[in-house]
């Protein structure tokens, strides 16, 4: 599994790959994105960027539905659907814990 940092700059690399191959300049991009140069820049040595900075460079590209479909939608699963009567979940709830078994020691015992 890779780290974000590994992730900016493999999506970094990878803008930077695709601006190339569309036949389009970092300062073309950035204007039609709507950010700065040097942002840019940095955006593609996958240097720490923000959302917005990374959703304006992918609409720029016209990669919008690229990126929500790699984003699953969280559909409910149809057994779900049928317990529940039709209604969507609201919150998530925490998974109880298992309470451990405490540790047997000595004189624990009722026959001693």
């Amino acid at each position: 599994m890779k780290t974000s940092r590994q992730m900016e700059t493999e999506i970094g690399y990878r803008l930077a790959q695709l601006r190339l191959s569309r036949n389009v300049t970092q300062s073309m991009l950035a204007r039609d994105s709507g950010i700065g140069l040097r942002t840019l820049r940095r955006l593609e040595v996958g240097e720490p960027s923000t959302l917005d900075t990374f959703l304006r460079v992918v609409l720029a590209l016209d990669l919008g539905d690229a990126i929500l479909g790699a984003v699953p939608t969280g559909q409910v699963r149809p057994i779900e659907r049928v317990s529940r009567a039709g209604a969507q979940r609201r919150r998530a709830r925490p998974r109880p814990r298992k309470v451990p078994d405490p540790a047997w020691t000595w004189g624990d015992d009722p026959d001693d």
